[in-house]
């Protein structure tokens, strides 16, 4: 899974809805930084949906192998 890292802005053109730009105006809100924040968030969400899908096939044989056989190294646990 990449990460996303903050190391260059590009301008861009962008269509907000106008009443929600102008109150965001109003109260003082950075429109540029809100939309890189939101979007930053919804790029990692979409990131962490993709690697759970293409690992779901793993994921579910490890689950039903320590549902099998418990933890690897229980033995050895101290909590």
């Amino acid at each position: 899974m990449s990460t996303i890292t903050s190391t260059s802005k590009k301008a861009t053109n962008i269509t907000l809805s106008a009443d929600v730009l102008n109150e965001a105006k109003s109260l003082g809100i950075n429109i540029s930084q809100a939309c890189d924040q939101f979007l930053r968030e919804l790029v990692r969400q979409e990131q962490e949906r993709r690697w759970q899908a293409e690992n779901a096939e793993f994921i579910a044989a490890y689950n039903a192998g320590v549902e099998r056989d418990g933890l690897p190294l229980e033995a050895w646990r101290t909590f």
